[in-house]
């Protein structure tokens, strides 16, 4: 029982709680399949901490990839020294952005972007600044969410290099849609669909442009991408890792270092009610949202904003202020309903952590 502390009764729930020795664990299997901490730029999405950052950078990863501007700032604050934004930069964010880059201004920073439209309201914002907003070009080769055809990203990039204000880092290929559990597969469909990338790779060198960074794929396909030395790499879920790619991708051989934990409320007819909720848990999938770790869940009978019903074999072993651990099927949103996390050092709980980058930027900010 490794998850469960022995001084538990200090837990407020519904609570989630990390592990130092395991993130540690986790990041070292990350550098082993890289190959050198420096091909890594790890998604801070997962976990959106600072003291997780400052366990990477104890390993000598140093890049990092972000979604929001919060995580921007929280990665700089915690000493990451190039940061990708990997989110197109519009409205007032724009403006936050560069106020972040005069906070630190020793931090690498960059932006991705996909159309023209985005590049020509950067360029003005950033004249009227007097500011440089470095870009990575973001490739659509089959996510179909963000991102330019590959085909149409050579004009993209001469425009970035042509305009003043802007300048071109490299290109960001993200393959989300990946998802094959077989890495034979996965490895196939991964490497056809980057043939693209490779084509404007090709003509680009032709022209004479430097390519710079490609900073590609997620995890599924973290070990795929990683054969390839030219690659950045950008895994995020591996640090905490969840049930949901412990099931899909058994290939990839993590450690579960999240955990969430809940309270039997109530027994309603014999069966658990437990406080672990939408507002607790990842709930964007379909049951199983939980893998329990001392029970299995016949039925879920029942889940609201502060409620989970479920029936068990176990419900009779439980009484109503038991505990119950479980393993979320995602972790990463599951992770940002939460301000803060609980730190587990041989089963003890030392403390907590903030998750401060779960908060949204605004106007007045």
């Amino acid at each position: 029982m490794w998850y469960k502390p022995n001084n538990e009764s200090s837990i407020a729930t519904p609570a989630v709680l990390v592990y130092p020795d395991r993130i540690e664990e986790n990041i070292l299997r990350m550098i082993a399949i890289a190959g050198d901490a420096g091909r890594l730029r790890p998604h801070v999405k997962t976990h959106k901490i600072s003291e997780v950052i400052t366990l990477h950078l104890k390993h000598g990863i140093e890049r990092f990839k972000c979604a929001t501007l919060s995580e921007v700032e929280m990665v700089a604050g915690a000493g990451g020294k190039d940061i990708l934004l990997a989110y197109p930069l519009l409205g007032p964010g724009i403006d936050h952005y560069f106020r972040i880059m005069e906070q630190f201004p020793g931090v690498k920073m960059a932006v991705n972007t996909d159309s023209f439209t985005a590049c020509e309201i950067l360029a003005e914002k950033a004249s009227l600044a007097g500011k440089k907003v470095d870009l990575f070009v973001d490739i659509d080769n089959g996510m179909r969410r963000t991102g330019i055809e590959p085909e149409d990203a050579g004009l993209l990039i001469e425009f970035i290099l042509d305009t003043p204000g802007l300048g071109f880092r490299g290109l960001h290929v993200y393959d989300g849609h990946i998802h094959d559990q077989d890495l034979k597969k996965r490895r196939a469909r991964c490497d056809r669909d980057f043939e693209r990338v490779n084509r404007l790779v090709n003509v680009l060198e032709q022209k004479g442009v430097q390519v710079g960074e490609m900073a590609c794929g997620g995890t599924p396909t973290f070990p795929i991408h990683a054969e390839y030395g030219a690659r950045t790499l950008c895994p995020g879920t591996p640090v905490f890792w969840d049930a949901g790619y412990a099931v899909e991708f058994p290939d990839l051989q993590f450690l579960n270092a999240a955990v969430v934990a809940g309270r039997v409320i109530s027994k309603p007819g014999g069966n658990l009610c437990i406080d672990l909720g939408h507002k607790s848990v990842a709930s964007e999938m379909t049951h199983p949202r939980l893998q329990f770790m001392e029970m299995d869940i016949a039925d879920v009978l029942n889940h609201s904003e502060e409620h989970l019903v479920v029936s068990s074999e176990k419900s009779g072993a439980l009484t109503v202020g038991d505990l119950v651990y479980a393993l979320p099927t995602h972790v990463c949103p599951t992770i940002a309903l939460h301000d803060q996390v609980y730190v587990v050092e041989n089963q003890q709980i030392t403390g907590t952590w903030k998750v401060v980058a779960r908060r949204r930027i605004h106007m007045n900010d």
